[in-house]
């Protein structure tokens, strides 16, 4: 079940990929935006509860998906810029095993405790 999980996040971060390829703007703004959604993890800093919300705020694909939708149906692209940053970033984490967080600790999350 595993490797079926990371199959998908892997074709969701390929679409993420082809979506980008769409956009008018050069590939380097891909490498140096794909971890800006981690901004989420700030919350970490105040408690886990915050810190686990804030994550899983800036980690939500359907979000992510909802922002590009609005910048494609407004013709806007950076706003669409902004959606398939973040439904990228979601995905590759979820693909490296960092899924939504649970209050109890960053390690804690959907896909099983990180590091194990």
């Amino acid at each position: 079940m595993k490797t079926i999980l990371k199959l998908e996040e892997l074709g969701q971060l390929l679409l993420g990929i082809y979506l980008f390829s769409l956009l008018p703007y050069s590939w380097w703004w891909f490498l140096a935006l794909i971890l800006v959604p981690d901004v989420g993890m700030l919350g970490y800093l105040l408690n886990e509860r915050v810190g686990a919300w804030m994550y899983n705020f800036f980690h939500h694909k359907g979000i992510a998906v909802a922002i590009y939708l609005l910048g494609s149906y407004l013709s806007v692209p950076l706003i669409q810029l902004v959606g398939v940053i973040w439904f990228s970033h979601s995905a590759m984490d979820r693909l490296f095993g960092y899924g939504l967080k649970y209050e109890k600790g960053f390690k804690f999350t959907h896909l099983g405790e990180i590091g194990n």
